[in-house]
């Protein structure tokens, strides 16, 4: 049976983290840093990781789409935030997925995303549509080559029975324990071996190998190959590679390193995404992942690429962009420099798990109720309607509300309470269609936002408390999916 991509989706993070302000603060202990000077990387908020980018990268790729055939959800991560629960899961919850549905984490490997896919790709036939998600949040030690390189990001793709967008033509896959990288389960960073060994030995050697005999399975000369996505963490070696398979190296996707930087297992599905934004309808794309092996995955586009999607895709995310130059506040975000926080960061709030069980639904996936008789909507629903004029008992229905646009109706800058980004914003919104709720506001530059102006929910971490548990809730960001027509300002 055919399978192909149906949609694609991702999520770049709106900070922008300049190298040469890592060059600069570090260059003291460090000057070979000067050498990688050179663009920015996306830089997680503080309350951002690897879930809340999986979710928007994942309504991204939904977006518009009845999500209710969903059959399995697979998050594939190697800096996934928890080690014993299923983060996949909390993905599922907050895009509102029925509780009849698979969901499994991949993680272990930079290849992963790859191999997510790969597999998601095998079984979609008999299974049902499979929503498949690469996200990272790499750390890196000061000053290291890594740090430099590293960059955070997520992508989703929908895979199911039917041609899609891109046709699955076959894939091919090696496994070999070739250690060029490796972390501990109690170390922070990863411990990286000699940049010239991993080239020479293991990408050199491996990758080209693969990538032919996944084109000789697949009856697919290296000729008729249009785009090659090649999501390596070392620069420069594509070209090699490209020419060592027997591909024209103008037909490899540009690496994303001086806009984006290198996301782990995402950046393979990243540049595959990247591919498809480029390719044209009857185009082989060749996408090549490595990690202790290699994962070669082979499409051929169809004429369904050349239908627009409502995605905003890989290329908007990076175009939503604020350059960041403070080094200091990107290694406090990421927790690897402590600041004082002050008595008011003391507060320890800690969510019993029967109660986010049982109000899952209102607090993950911001689901409000709507009254059957009055049609007045409210966050969040009660068993007695907030109709003042028609105090209705048991009338109320589930109604979402994440998906929809809202407006700013009051809003307040907080110097005095603790945030890490101080200071905290937060207001009054209205959605549209009915309902309003006190949110956190995000995303926002220093001068605020005017009352009106649009916004859209985001999933985001609400804190993390001194049990290691993260918090997640919605939060209110400038509305990125603004009508052309709408002559509100966003600040």
């Amino acid at each position: 049976m055919t399978v192909g991509i149906q949609r694609i989706g991702a999520y770049v993070p709106r900070l922008r983290l300049q190298r040469a302000e890592i060059v600069r603060a570090t260059a003291w202990f460090n000057q070979a840093t000067a050498a990688s000077a050179r663009g920015e990387r996306a830089m997680a908020n503080w309350d951002e990781d690897v879930l809340t980018m999986a979710v928007e990268a994942s309504r991204d790729c939904l977006h518009e789409r009845s999500r209710e055939d969903i059959a399995r959800v697979v998050l594939a991560s190697t800096s996934l935030p928890f080690a014993d629960r299923l983060n996949a899961g909390i993905v599922k919850e907050a895009l509102g997925l029925p509780d009849e549905i698979g969901a499994f984490d991949v993680t272990g490997s930079q290849r992963g995303g790859a191999s997510a896919l790969l597999s998601a790709l095998e079984s979609c036939a008999s299974a049902g549509p499979v929503l498949c998600v690469a996200s990272e949040q790499r750390t890196a030690c000061a000053a290291s080559p890594a740090e430099l390189a590293n960059g955070d990001a997520a992508v989703a793709l929908l895979v199911a029975a039917g041609a899609g967008i891109a046709e699955f033509v076959g894939g091919h896959s090696t496994t070999v324990d070739f250690v060029d990288r490796f972390r501990a389960t109690d170390r922070a960073y990863d411990y990286e071996w000699e940049s010239r060994w991993i080239r020479d030995e293991g990408y050199l050697q491996l990758i080209p190998q693969a990538i032919e005999a996944a084109l000789r399975k697949c009856g697919v000369e290296a000729t008729q190959v249009d785009h090659l996505a090649l999501g390596l963490p070392i620069a420069g070696t594509e070209r090699v590679i490209a020419a060592a398979a027997g591909v024209a190296v103008d037909c490899l996707v540009p690496s994303l390193h001086e806009s984006l930087g290198y996301a782990g297992a995402a950046q393979p599905l990243l540049l595959l995404a990247r591919a498809l934004e480029r390719a044209v309808p009857g185009q082989v794309v060749v996408v090549a992942a490595f990690g202790q092996g290699v994962d070669v995955l082979v499409f051929r586009t169809t004429e369904a690429l050349a239908v627009p999607t409502p995605a905003l895709g890989l290329k908007a995310w990076l175009a939503r962009r604020k350059p960041e130059s403070n080094y200091v506040k990107y290694l406090y975000f990421t927790r690897q420099l402590k600041l004082d926080e002050g008595m008011r960061a003391e507060l320890d709030l800690k969510t019993p798990a029967s109660m986010l069980y049982r109000d899952r639904r209102t607090v993950l996936a911001l689901v409000g109720g709507k009254c059957s008789e009055t049609g007045a909507v409210q966050y969040p629903k009660s068993a007695i309607s907030v109709d003042p004029e028609a105090r209705t008992v048991g009338t109320q229905s589930d109604y979402p509300l994440a998906d929809l646009r809202a407006r700013l109706v009051s809003f307040t800058a907080d110097w005095l309470a603790y945030t890490p980004d101080p200071p905290s914003c937060y207001g009054i919104v209205d959605f549209d269609g009915g309902g309003r709720m006190l949110a956190d506001i995000v995303d926002i530059d220093e001068e605020g936002l005017p009352v009106g102006a649009a916004l859209r929910m985001m999933f985001r971490l609400k804190r993390r408390d001194a049990r290691g548990f993260r918090h997640y809730f919605w939060k209110a960001v400038p509305d990125y999916r603004r009508a052309p027509d709408d002559g509100v300002s966003n600040g």
